[in-house]
């Protein structure tokens, strides 16, 4: 079985999320008078803003960094489609679509799922590493597509939109619907929404070693991609032109308080290059 840890962790998160869906659903269904209809709105709601955040959230990542197709015939991108055809192979997915970027930083993400899938990498990503180190990284992003990471996130992501929405309304139809139920319903619903995603970051952090893990695999080893985030955590990111929902999905992202640390979609990257040099 293809890595336990995360199956495990995602059935814990996964029951967890139901059990907040759930208790809304319920109280939503006792709230309207055991109306099945309501029931029936809410899923059907439930999967159109899901599948409205994954369709805009991947188009607003491209366009946010201004990403243009990878052309195969330029000789500064030969090497990097011929690596990533091959590690596709060994990977077995479809060759997901190329793209570059100018994002003022080296950085590199994926967006999609398997056999729709689109890695990103910045211009100053591929001055900056050496081939095996872009090998890796390159890696690590197939893992990404491979593993369904981002579609397990808009999904983790959506849940926890819809009961911090449906927590904030109830509340205020359950109240006297003057201003001080809108205020408390804003409230409650922020509070509801922020626990629901610390279960759901807590999982994108455990996915980012995952990816580490399955890129030191598909190359051979894990030193060429803990170099390469040694070479990213050390350039200047003071002119970073990466949205912050762009950022989420990159390789990179660091975050250094406890607070951050607890809300961040990424693990520190001293872990993950300790981890790395270890396999």
């Amino acid at each position: 079985m293809r890595h336990p840890g995360l199956k495990l962790r995602m059935a814990i998160v996964g029951s967890i999320l139901f059990g907040f869906y759930a208790v809304v659903a319920a109280g939503l269904y006792a709230t309207f008078g055991g109306s099945t209809t309501v029931l029936a709105l809410v899923l059907a709601g439930s999967v159109l803003l899901i599948g409205a955040q994954y369709k805009i959230g991947k188009w607003g990542a491209l366009r946010s960094v201004g990403a243009q197709d990878m052309p195969e015939d330029d000789p500064r991108f030969r090497e990097i489609h011929r690596s990533v055809e091959r590690l596709s192979d060994d990977m077995n997915i479809e060759k997901p679509r190329l793209m570059i970027a100018e994002m003022g930083v080296p950085n590199a993400f994926a967006v999609g799922r398997k056999g729709a899938g689109v890695v990103v990498v910045s211009a100053q990503l591929v001055q900056l590493l050496d081939h095996d180190e872009l090998e890796g990284v390159l890696a690590h992003e197939l893992a990404h597509i491979r593993n369904r990471d981002v579609v397990t996130m808009v999904i983790g992501q959506g849940i926890a939109t819809i009961v911090g929405l449906v927590a904030q309304f109830a509340v205020i139809f359950l109240g006297d619907n003057d201003f001080a139920d809108i205020i408390l319903g804003i409230i409650v619903g922020n509070i509801v929404q922020f626990l629901v995603m610390l279960f759901v970051l807590a999982i994108s952090r455990y996915r980012e070693y995952v990816a580490d893990s399955d890129a030191a695999g598909a190359i051979g080893r894990g030193e060429p991609l803990a170099r390469a985030l040694e070479k990213i955590s050390g350039a200047d990111h003071s002119r970073s032109r990466i949205s912050e929902e762009a950022s989420a999905l990159c390789i990179f992202g660091e975050s250094r308080s406890l607070l951050t640390k607890l809300v961040s979609t990424h693990p520190p990257t001293e872990k993950r290059i300790e981890k790395l040099r270890s396999y």
